[in-house]
């Protein structure tokens, strides 16, 4: 089964979990490489960092620029509108890169899905949707753009979920992040929410809460 290139991170031991780490419009795989260090994990953890290269497409917002993108933006207005032909497709392609962690030896259970901006809207509807529970989803400076359409498949109805955005954040507003906070509190879902003083984009605080927060979902021994 073919999937998306990606860049991968492995654990000095055997893999025991995995991370699926989707980055934003117009960066690749290797965007989020660096803050593997960063995230303050045991030095025994046995975590594999999946980084997928989105593949090229124009972007309309950008004049039909080839760049980048897990799906195409045609406005970029505060509800903005999306192709979500292209994303669902690029959440199947999750779906694939799942499934070949658990061919892997990777218990579904422990495979944390994130994304940033536009992968953490890939990110949304290719987590709450597999059909196989999840150890949970991160979303970094994003937004719910299935919302209206999804229908997240039973086995990841108490999916853990938590939400982190910038408050200074000009390129996806702060409200989007909020905004899909109530929307999956709508869903009985109940994600957590930080903020931080920063733009489009992490910060070292950020990085060491989301540490946290896998070294908690993934029960990984100090």
């Amino acid at each position: 089964m073919p999937v998306l290139p990606c860049v991968e991170i492995e654990p000095a031991t055997a893999a025991d979990s995995a991370v699926i780490w989707l980055h934003g419009l117009g960066a690749d795989g290797h965007d989020f490489e660096p803050i593997v260090p960063e995230l303050g994990l045991p030095a025994g953890a046995a975590v594999r960092f999946i980084f997928p290269h989105a593949p090229a497409i124009p972007m309309t917002i950008n004049g039909g620029m080839v760049m980048p993108a897990w799906y195409d933006i045609t406005d970029i207005s505060l509800g903005r509108r999306v192709d979500l032909t292209q994303l669902l497709a690029s959440a199947a392609e999750l779906h694939k890169l799942i499934d070949r962690e658990i061919e892997r030896g990777i218990p579904s259970r422990r495979i944390v899905i994130a994304g940033f901006s536009q992968g953490g809207a890939v990110a949304y509807q290719g987590a709450l949707t597999y059909p196989q529970p999840l150890a949970g989803l991160l979303a970094l400076s994003s937004y719910f753009a299935t919302a209206a359409t999804i229908e997240p498949n039973p086995a990841n109805r108490e999916l853990p979920i938590q939400v982190y955005h910038g408050s200074r954040d000009p390129m996806v507003a702060e409200e989007l992040g909020h905004e899909a906070c109530q929307i999956l509190r709508s869903m009985g879902y109940q994600p957590g929410y930080e903020t931080y003083p920063v733009e489009h984009g992490v910060c070292i605080e950020e990085i060491e809460d989301v540490g946290r927060q896998l070294q908690q979902w993934l029960d990984l021994a100090p």
